[in-house]
């Protein structure tokens, strides 16, 4: 009996270790690859070629950047806080990596007879967990920005800290309204009744529309880039930082992209369903159709990444005072009625009223 569940835990431990390397590690070599198509989507806006020499059609390209970091001097001011210093980037790396865990990338896997889920943690609170991690970011940007001991760095993680905790409110706000009509914070359910049904986009386009614009704020992505603005900060909260440190910098800020669009997603596109597909006439097909939902989810993933790059080589950053104003007159009241509206119909429903 015991052997049995030692064996049980042991594959359970073997399957979530697997889960998480092949998930950091695809997380990682998206990231990367969003730094070529980023150039190539620019380049394509503005009419110019864009990577071409690394490899053929230049797809080699972020092999050369990570090199380039890789070889770069590691360079630690001598008036820093050595500590904070390599602290702030691992905790931004962090951050942006542990959201990951609670994600469903597809359904469930048959291996040798044994049912996998495709999810790290599958937990009762996954949209808090996701809040809790997401605003770990935030000491990331803090203490890289206080540590350097320099005072354009302190400025703009000053800017980032506020832009980060301003932007925090509404898309808690608006996610709050969506809650209300799924009933749970679980993120396999919330994909779940979204399964062959209507997404929740249809019955939140306002909180989804919030939810898009804080992801911007929250990613620090043009029109919100505030804290990297170079005309105004030199090159902001990570100015004083060299080789892989700086890598990690600017890693976290493409995983965050590709992780709030997987957020966005799950939560108002139906997660790893297949759109305008009845996904239960498929079951016949078993890993087959995983890996299709999986297509589906990253599909989905791609389109919201190019919208953040077509966003950013189209709109014009913000004044500083434009991005508070937006944040705290416009948004926050808009999450506020649109939590009220869906209260007031959520009730309505529970008592009997048709809609």
């Amino acid at each position: 009996m015991h052997s049995a569940l030692l064996a049980i835990d042991l594959f359970l431990v073997i399957e979530k270790l697997v889960l998480i390397v092949g998930i950091v590690s695809i997380s990682l070599v998206i990231a990367m690859y969003e730094t070529y198509a980023e150039r190539k989507v620019a380049a394509f806006i503005q009419d110019r070629r864009g990577p071409n020499r690394a490899g053929p059609f230049g797809i080699l390209q972020p092999l050369a950047d990570g090199l380039k970091l890789f070889m770069k001097e590691e360079i630690i001011p001598n008036t820093s806080n050595r500590f904070l210093f390599i602290l702030g980037p691992c905790l931004a790396m962090l951050a942006a990596m542990m959201t990951s865990a609670v994600i469903p990338w597809g359904g469930t896997l048959n291996v040798f007879g044994r049912e996998v889920n495709l999810q790290i943690a599958d937990i009762n609170i996954g949209i808090l967990y996701v809040f809790g991690v997401v605003s770990m970011g935030v000491y990331g940007i803090m203490i890289g920005g206080w540590a350097s001991n320099n005072k354009f760095s302190l400025m703009a993680a000053l800017r980032g800290a506020s832009q980060v905790i301003s932007y925090e409110l509404p898309m808690g706000l608006s996610l709050i309204a969506l809650l209300m009509l799924t009933g749970s914070l679980k993120m396999s359910e919330i994909v779940g009744q979204q399964i062959d049904s209507w997404y929740n986009v249809l019955y939140q386009p306002l909180g989804f529309f919030i939810f898009l614009v804080c992801a911007f704020a929250e990613c620090n992505r043009t029109p919100f880039d505030l804290p990297e603005a170079e005309n105004e900060l030199n090159f902001g909260y990570h100015q004083e930082y060299s080789s892989m440190k700086l890598g990690f910098y600017l890693f976290a800020e493409y995983i965050n992209m590709f992780i709030s669009s997987v957020v966005m997603a799950t939560l108002f596109w139906g997660g790893y369903d297949i759109p305008f597909v009845n996904d239960a006439s498929l079951t016949g097909m078993g890993n087959w159709l995983v890996l299709l939902q999986g297509l589906s989810l990253f599909i989905k993933v791609a389109i919201f990444i190019f919208v953040f790059m077509w966003v950013r080589w189209t709109i014009p950053r913000f004044r500083y005072d434009q991005l508070m104003n937006l944040g705290w007159k416009a948004l926050i009241p808009l999450s506020l009625v649109n939590m009220i509206v869906t209260a007031a119909i959520v009730l309505l429903k529970t008592n009997g009223w048709k809609f």
